[in-house]
């Protein structure tokens, strides 16, 4: 018996839509070993003819890429500790207290995902200069992006919670543990997964913040690496090659992790779709 055509149609139309997705990033690579006048060949060559790898040690040190990427390193850890915190509290109540007003505000909270950055920042900056956390841009930046990725993190973390036998935690009180030692000793540990895959997946996405540190951060050095890339934009600005080089740098460590845990982050996902 033949296997029938459609899984394979399928599998060739998503793998041709992964390379679609993939080849701006295959072309930032091979546009950064690319010299700056095979840059502007037309047609364009898919791979350089010299490559030059000099101009990463350049960015690396002239552009000062180091602190650029400590900064990013310190916002994205800052936000993912509160997510983690408050987020895992909340979804935790979310899961096991289930009523209608429940899905109320679990609604609610998902249409705070809905807004973009954009149109946060403005009044977060006016609230921020009143309470005076201007003073602290990167701290301001932490809880901006924080409030911001705390939906995302609520939601799939309640439907790993929702996942743990509630009959578990009932044997633990029964013992005579608290609420909160059973939360910690029972239901904590068995959801770890989920929650470390979130945490890593909010780290990703916080690694890459920028609207908040573009508008808050007015000091160069505490900038993390998004806004600096924008040092090399300008009106008369043509150094692709450094543009880059910079870009490849930036999001290499961020595709490493992602690869490696790829196995993680999909079992995570999905441990909450089950019970």
């Amino acid at each position: 018996m033949t296997r029938p055509y459609v899984p394979w149609l399928l599998l060739v139309v998503a793998l041709a839509l992964a390379a679609l997705y993939l080849f701006p990033l295959y072309w930032m690579y091979v546009t950064s070993l690319k010299s700056a006048t095979e840059i502007y060949f037309n047609p364009p060559t898919f791979w350089p003819l010299n490559p030059d790898t000099s101009v990463y040690p350049y960015v690396w040190s002239g552009r000062g890429m180091p602190k650029f990427l400590i900064n990013s390193v310190v916002i994205a850890s800052g936000v993912t500790a509160i997510t983690v915190v408050l987020g895992t509290g909340c979804a935790y109540v979310l899961a096991r207290y289930r009523s209608v007003w429940v899905d109320i505000g679990l609604f609610l909270i998902l249409m705070l995902q809905v807004l973009p950055a954009s149109v946060m920042v403005t009044p977060l900056f006016v609230g921020f200069n009143q309470l005076g956390l201007l003073h602290y841009p990167r701290t301001a930046v932490v809880l901006a992006a924080a409030a911001k990725s705390m939906p995302f993190f609520v939601v799939l973390v309640r439907a790993t919670f929702m996942s743990v036998p509630r009959e578990l935690e009932e044997a633990a009180l029964v013992d005579g543990n608290s609420r909160i030692g059973a939360f910690f000793s029972i239901v904590l540990p068995l959801a770890r997964n989920g929650i470390l895959v979130c945490a890593i997946l909010t780290f990703m996405s916080a690694f890459g913040e920028y609207i908040y540190s573009k508008s808050i951060i007015q000091d160069t050095g505490l900038q993390p690496a998004s806004v600096g890339l924008s040092s090399f934009l300008g009106p008369n600005s043509s150094d692709w090659n450094s543009i880059m080089a910079y870009s490849a740098i930036y999001v290499t460590p961020i595709l490493a992790i992602f690869v490696l845990l790829q196995r993680r982050i999909v079992s995570g996902l999905t441990s909450g779709a089950l019970k």
